[in-house]
């Protein structure tokens, strides 16, 4: 791997007295599809802030193809932001929207005009250029505010939750249209999201974060298969999340029973964290050798059932094409890939339980913390 494209070192960030970033290390590789993902508050936009120049950190450093650029002013810098609310000129229509940026850099109309159509092209609104953008749906003007930050050749594009206003089924078709619009220029392209599944179908990195910190840094498929935290196998789709007992390498003991795994290198009889996933759980006939427990709840979600199970007093949940009715006694069957052992951290003991579970309750909470953030924003 070549030099990253972007570099901070050690930036600090503090709001009011609130320190949000603190000793903040991050390496961005150049063509490279990164998401920063963490609940609201933790400061992933602060993170694109500082690197968009928005922010002035008040310790650390930013570098830009290894030159320093901390106190480079946003318009000085190779990067273009799309923010939430895409700020598009209500009075200009869709093709002066889009070259204004270039007819900002002193480029001739002749230059302006071969960009904008192909900006247009790639953003699939050819024969939109002369609409009013308040004629536009929300994906259309996004798709506009896209189609101007790329005009202006950026090496890197910074994307601040650019698809939290739109309707689910528009949402997944721009995460196939962005990417594939990432990987058809090239660009360096830095997304903030709180959407987990967002992160996890996009990104060539994840990186978590929580409390102005980084959790993890991985692939999607490393940050789901192999969180190294409880906060990032909660945060990162669902998990039950269990205290354990190293016994010696390959073997654990959880929920009263021995296991056998595929994790070493903790010592003998170390507690650790146990996470496994609902979709690796087999549903069977209780047995004497397996853990069991009594259905307490049943959702159907289309492709499959969401099954909540009591074992003694631990809600497990279990997500099976099998259907079980309440009360119906339950085996539970697992195989050694599919018990994943973490170290003790201090989030254990603060995720995993089903017993509180509503989706609609995290929903509410989810909008709230929202609205908050936009709020924030608009301060």
């Amino acid at each position: 791997m070549g030099d990253p494209i972007i570099s901070l070192k050690d930036i600090a960030v503090s709001f009011d007295g609130e320190q949000v970033l603190k000793s903040f290390n991050l390496e961005i590789q150049d063509g490279e599809f990164v998401t920063l993902l963490g609940p609201s508050g933790c400061g992933k936009t602060t993170v694109l802030r500082t690197i968009g120049g928005f922010v002035t950190p008040d310790g650390g450093e930013v570098f830009f193809n290894g030159k320093r650029i901390t106190s480079l002013p946003p318009h000085k810098r190779e990067v273009n932001t799309i923010f939430q609310k895409y700020a598009l000129f209500p009075h200009l229509n869709v093709y002066d929207n889009i070259a204004f940026g270039m007819r900002l850099k002193g480029k001739s109309e002749k230059e302006v005009k071969k960009t904008v159509h192909e900006m247009l092209a790639m953003v699939n609104l050819t024969g939109f250029s002369h609409r009013g953008v308040v004629q536009l749906s929300g994906g259309q003007q996004q798709r506009v505010a896209i189609a101007r930050a790329l005009a202006n050749d950026p090496k890197v594009l910074l994307l601040d939750e650019p698809l939290g206003a739109l309707d689910l089924k528009l949402r997944k078709d721009m995460q196939v249209e962005l990417k594939k619009i990432q990987q058809q220029t090239g660009i360096t392209f830095l997304f903030v999201t709180h959407d987990q599944e967002e992160a996890l179908s996009m990104s060539d990195t994840v990186v978590v974060m929580d409390k102005g910190e980084i959790q993890q840094i991985g692939t999607p498929t490393d940050i789901y298969n192999e969180p190294q935290n409880a906060f990032v196998a909660d945060f990162i789709g669902e998990s039950n999340i269990l205290d354990g007992m190293m016994l010696e390498d390959y073997w654990v003991k959880f929920a009263g029973r021995k296991f056998r795994c595929l994790d070493s290198g903790f010592g003998r009889n170390v507690p650790v964290d146990v996470v496994i996933r609902p979709e690796d759980i087999d549903v069977t006939e209780p047995d004497s050798t397996l853990i069991t427990g009594e259905v307490t709840g049943v959702t159907f979600k289309g492709v499959h059932y969401e099954i909540i199970v009591d074992v003694n007093g631990f809600k497990w949940m279990i997500q099976s094409t099998d259907c079980r009715e309440v009360g119906d006694r339950i085996g539970l069957s697992l195989g050694p890939d599919d018990i994943h052992v973490m170290a003790k951290s201090e989030y254990s003991g603060t995720f995993g339980d089903y017993s509180t579970f509503s989706d609609e309750m995290e929903e509410d909470i989810n909008a709230s913390e929202e609205a908050e953030q936009e709020e924030e924003h608009e301060i």
